[in-house]
């Protein structure tokens, strides 16, 4: 069963959206080569308890940190620690804050330092494609066009859309239902309505699109080696269209 919300649970969710977007732009700011993950997940948490709110991933089935932070051909749950950054790579960071019960998640990926032309374009793919799924969150549309949107943004640019790993309900919990992959076919799937609310997050991979975890139990990356990219905005459907709730 799909949860829909009512104004008053956006408006807190909307809350705990604007801290977790929030965090990510300081970590942004704070990216740079020689810094470590472990230092940036330190400042993530300081912030978002500053905040009177509660970091979401901290202890989520026994993650340890307040942040995923995954590097280049790292897709998703990364957990930070003593790595250093270095000039040239790419860094992947998912957040996410809770606020009188209420979760934001969002994620975004940022340059180390000056990349390469081809990963600053696999970075502004991965953006377009949400920005694609997340204007399908109407009313007149079904859950897999928000899919097919991302796909065919990140397929025409010749990138691979993981297939493993998707975006979800969230409210009340970090994932409710239903899936949101970033793959399927125009026009299936539940009637949106107003009052629903996902988490969209195309991992979008350089390379092919399947991916392997590693031994630490969380960490997952690509089969090839390829970079990885990870956008995500926690959305709520409205009669006026898409509300983007991790926003400032």
């Amino acid at each position: 069963m799909i949860i829909t919300k009512s104004l008053a649970e956006l408006e807190t969710m909307r809350e705990a959206g604007r801290i977790t977007a929030a965090c990510l732009r300081i970590v942004g700011e704070a990216v740079r080569p020689g810094i470590t993950t472990a230092e940036l997940d330190a400042l993530a948490e300081e912030y978002i308890r500053g905040e009177g709110a509660l970091p979401a991933f901290k202890g989520y089935h026994g993650f340890p940190a307040t942040l995923c932070t995954s590097v280049d051909e790292e897709v998703v749950h990364g957990i930070p620690g003593p790595r250093v950054l270095t000039e040239g790579q790419i860094l992947s960071v998912d957040c996410g804050a809770i606020v009188e019960g209420y979760y934001g998640d969002a994620a975004r990926t940022f340059p180390v330092g000056a990349v390469s032309a081809e990963v600053t374009r696999l970075l502004e793919v991965t953006r377009a494609s949400l920005e694609a799924g997340t204007a399908c969150c109407r009313p007149d549309m079904r859950l897999f066009d928000i899919s097919h949107a991302v796909q065919h943004v990140v397929e025409d640019a010749g990138f691979s859309v993981v297939r493993e790993y998707v975006g979800h309900g969230i409210g009340r919990t970090m994932h409710e239902e239903p899936q949101v992959p970033n793959y399927g076919p125009a026009g299936k799937g539940p009637q949106l309505k107003p009052g629903m609310v996902f988490a969209i997050e195309p991992m979008v991979n350089a390379g092919g699109a399947p991916v392997r975890s590693l031994d630490d139990g969380w960490t997952v990356v690509t089969e090839d080696g390829s970079r990885s990219a990870h956008f995500e905005n926690t959305i709520a459907v409205t009669e006026e269209g898409p509300l983007v709730l991790t926003r400032e």
